[in-house]
């Protein structure tokens, strides 16, 4: 009995629903796989508006990024329109074919400034320095372009040496396949990521370590080594090997991007090293903290390379830093003199507190002011190879490093150096022990301003207790936030968005999180170092030197640095707010972001902003977004035709709503809109329902005033309009079928009511993703004369502009539109339109004047759905 009360319901259902399954089948089919293509392009559109908010913010040049997000995103954004390109394709039936075409053109130009990169222009691995000027910068990098100028234009003294130039590294690489292996490790790098930074380092370090150097460049660099040796020799009078020092000399070293301390530096090498140690400073381009501080500098890793210095090993009785001008107070015009006993390494890395002097430029170079700090420990060479720490002579250990003619000596030197240079100078210096002065290095000294409304030397601020009261200011400003205390290198891992960094003593490594920390304070350490220059390079108020920092900031307690009076309070004084840094541009005028902007100018900006514009065609979209905003646009009309499609197949595999409303209404479920019924149902109860925005809608449409509502007061001129209308036009108006139906899933719906003389379509997503909510709605059609279809029309065009929704109007046809708004604001209108729908029938016969337009367009937005207390009288009357 269950098997013959089966068939007979699949043969009723095939009766029902139309000539067989397949057939019901194949039109499922089809509503199913224009939605899905629907769906797709909504989210790929969503994703799009996504990655052109996140570039329009990176445009900013406040955030920190680098070549791997620009790469990932654009290739993003080119994926995501394709999608949307290829998803109206379908809907379309493959009428825009030119859409793919200028998606390809965009693509190919966005590759171009992607695989822009800065060509080496030197074939030859060595250069000695009476070959070098500062105009070679792109061959042998900064430090080594610059000791090059100074021996051969400025006259200074420089140790003897040569360049391994960028082309030797470059060379390396290309022996060892080790370019792509590289780029592929850092390409998804995040600089706001410590951890995975270190993994990178860790692995492409590692790569350069173990790699070997080609025959023929040992060769060539132990050929000049040996020229160099012969020149020493020649110079004292007696054969000697000499050690020499191997430091880092990178593209944009030394320039206008300090990179201080970054890269490594390695002293007192044997001949017998030179080539493991040139392969330690390749590898240093890697470490984590000058990835780091690339990609906070917005440094291309394209435009790279290391040339390697290969110097004379001066053993230095005294060594140390000047600055041509003193960074904590510019507008004194003094030149500032830093000096340690032994190399240089502990006075710019914070590790000894170093003599200070401060010499005016234009009184002869007087001392103004000298501070001479207890320097218990100095670094010297050991026998062997490397260095060691050995004790200063009890006698010397508060002595000052220099004497007056020296300090005169150095002095000379610097001005000359900014003279020569046009700018103050960050100078490293040495002295050995033949007192002989030799220059190590120069750079551009970094004087980065802060806007302070002229604060310095900030009086106490009364009521909050001073912890920290003394050491140098490296750079001046105010700073809030919770302690965070470093002790190693791991530490800076962890640090935390806004913090205070609190440490013993300064170091280089704290470039890792420059860009989060408010402020620096470290027991020990010299305003002329390494992370003294990167603080003003980075903004970030430092004080160094401050004896008590690790002791009396508590870690997680909340402090106020006062940067200019070299001065913490604890809490935060709100008094001292105003003064509080701004950080400038991160990224701007750097390469990398150099490389974004162009990028984006592919991707970014809307021209086709107008649909009914000339402009909106294929051919005219520039961008990746025009591309996305003509396919958004177009999609909606495209889906806006499935309402068509419906009434083509007779609403085949439709099943008819129950419900208290004067519709013959059948609904398709493409997922996700119903609730689990038979597959034999032929009804569907309102509670069946799950589809949000056709919920809404049904809400309106059952609405307690509407739902019982009898006819509408009749102007019997209205009525016999319609009639005459009907019977002497020699074009009738159309006249459309009665069914009305529903295309539903659990976010989209598409209503399409077709009654008499009447046709309207709504078309809506309602979902959390603000981006792609959306309703569509159009009505046209009447009975009526031309001028009260017209005024119909022009009613419910005031109703939905005070909806908030675009509206156009033509002739007896309006179209409304409302996008992008929240879920409770998208069910909220569908909501009124399914009011609205009610509210309408019936209408053209009350359009007797033009102020019937306003009073019906007021008493539904004030809820008066009866519309007898307005036009009852007056119909009453007119009849009569």
């Amino acid at each position: 009995m269950t098997r013959i009360l089966k068939s007979f319901l699949k043969k009723l259902k095939e009766w029902r629903f139309g000539d067989s399954a397949d057939s019901r089948e194949k039109v499922a089919r089809l509503f199913r796989f224009r939605y899905a293509c629907f769906k797709d392009l909504l989210a790929s559109n969503t994703e799009m508006l996504t990655i052109i908010t996140d570039f329009e913010l990176k445009l900013r040049g406040q955030e920190v990024f680098g070549m791997s997000y620009i790469r990932s995103q654009a290739s993003r954004a080119v994926f995501h329109t394709l999608k949307m390109v290829k998803a109206l394709d379908d809907l379309s039936g493959h009428i825009y074919p030119m859409l793919f075409d200028r998606v390809e053109s965009i693509n190919v130009a966005i590759k171009e400034e992607l695989g822009k990169r800065k060509e080496l222009p030197v074939s030859t691995w060595i250069l000695p320095y009476s070959h070098i000027s500062k105009e070679m910068v792109d061959w042998v990098g900064g430090k080594n372009a610059n000791l090059g100028e100074l021996r051969n234009k400025v006259g200074l003294s420089v140790p003897e040496g040569f360049a391994i130039t960028t082309r030797a590294y470059q060379f390396f690489l290309e022996q060892n396949d080790l370019i792509d292996e590289i780029n592929r490790m850092r390409m998804d790098l995040d600089p706001q990521d410590p951890a995975a930074v270190n993994v990178v380092s860790e692995q492409i370090q590692r790569l350069i370590i173990t790699a070997g150097i080609p025959e023929e460049l040992k060769d060539a660099i132990l050929s000049a080594y040996a020229d160099m040796a012969q020149q020493i020799s020649k110079s004292r009078g007696y054969p000697v090997e000499p050690k020499v020092a191997l430091r880092s000399s990178a593209i944009g070293e030394d320039s206008e991007l300090s990179y201080a301390g970054q890269y490594l530096s390695v002293l007192n090498v044997p001949r017998e090293k030179i080539l493991d140690t040139y392969k330690l400073i390749l590898a240093s381009l890697y470490t984590p903290r000058a990835i780091s501080y690339r990609l906070n500098k917005g440094m291309r890793d394209e435009d790279i390379a290391m040339s390697v210095a290969c110097i004379e090993m001066v053993e230095s009785v005294a060594s140390g830093v000047m600055f041509t001008l003193d960074p904590s107070n510019p507008t004194d015009d003094n030149i500032l003199i830093q000096a340690v006993w032994g190399l240089g390494p502990y006075a710019v890395d914070g590790i000894i507190t170093p003599d200070t002097y401060r010499v005016a430029k234009n009184n002869g170079f007087s001392v103004e002011e000298s501070n001479i700090s207890h320097k218990p420990v100095q670094l010297v060479s050991d026998e062997g190879t490397g260095l060691k720490e050995i004790a200063v002579e009890v006698g010397k250990q508060n002595e000052p490093c220099l004497s007056s003619e020296q300090i005169k000596a150095l002095a000379q030197y610097g001005l000359r150096l900014e003279k020569h240079y046009k700018y103050p100078q960050d100078v490293e210096w040495a002295v050995d022990s033949q007192r002989n002065l030799f220059v190590l290095q120069t750079r551009p000294l970094h004087l980065e301003t802060v806007q302070s409304d002229g604060a310095t030397g900030i009086p106490v601020v009364e009521g909050y207790p001073i912890i920290i009261e003394g050491g140098a200011t490296a750079f001046p400003g105010i700073g809030f936030g919770r302690v965070f205390q470093v002790e190693s290198d791991d530490d800076l891992i962890h640090f935390p968005e806004d913090g205070v960094l609190v440490a013993k003593h300064s170091s280089p490594q704290f470039v890792i999180v420059m860009r989060k920390a408010r402020a620096i304070v470290t027991d020990a350490g010299s305003i002329t170092g390494h992370m003294a220059s990167l603080a003003r390079e980075f903004g970030v108020p430092t004080i160094l030197g401050a004896k008590d920092a690790t002791k009396n900031m508590k870690i997680g307690t909340e402090v106020t640095v006062d940067a200019y009076s070299a001065r913490v309070y604890s809490g935060i004084v709100s008094e001292l707010k105003n003064l509080s840094v701004t950080r400038e541009s991160a990224m701007k005028e750097t390469p990398v972001y150099e490389t974004l902007r162009r990028v984006a100018d592919w991707i970014v900006p809307l021209d086709l902003v107008n649909p009914r514009a000339l402009n909106f065609r294929p051919e005219y979209c520039r961008t990746l977004h025009d591309v996305m905003r003509f396919v958004h646009e177009l999609s909606y009309q495209e889906m806006f035709k499935i309402s068509d499609a419906v009434s083509d197949t007779e609403g085949a595999g439709a099943l008819r709503l129950r419900a208290p409303i004067p519709l013959d209404l059948r609904l398709i479920d493409l997922g996700g809109g119903l609730a689990e019924i038979s597959e034999y149902a032929f009804w569907v109860n309102v509670d069946e329902i799950t589809s949000v925005p056709f919920n809404a809608l049904l809400k309106g449409m059952l609405h307690e005033d509407l739902r019982f509502q009898g006819p509408r007061p009749i102007d019997l001129g209205g009525f016999f309009s319609v009639v005459r209308e009907q019977m002497l036009t020699t074009n009738p108006v159309e006249r459309f079928g009665d069914r009305s139906y529903a295309i539903i899933s659990d976010n989209y719906l598409n209503f399409s009511s077709r009654i008499g003389y009447h046709y309207s379509v709504l078309d809506a997503y309602a979902c959390d993703a603000v981006n792609k909510n959306y309703i569509t709605f159009s009505f046209k059609g009447g009975a009526a004369d031309d001028v009260r279809r017209n005024r119909r029309v022009r009613a419910i065009a005031s109703i939905f502009d005070q909806l908030g929704f675009m509206v156009e109007v033509r002739e007896d046809r309006v179209d409304a539109r409302f996008y992008k708004y929240e879920l409770e604001i998208i069910l909220d209108r569908l909501d009124s339109i399914g009011r609205l729908l009610q509210y309408t029938r019936q209408m053209d016969m009350l359009m007797q004047n033009e102020e019937s337009v306003t009073k019906l367009a007021q008493n539904f937005l004030l809820g008066n759905y009866s519309l007898e207390e307005d036009f009852s009288p007056d119909l009453k009357q007119r009849n009569n």
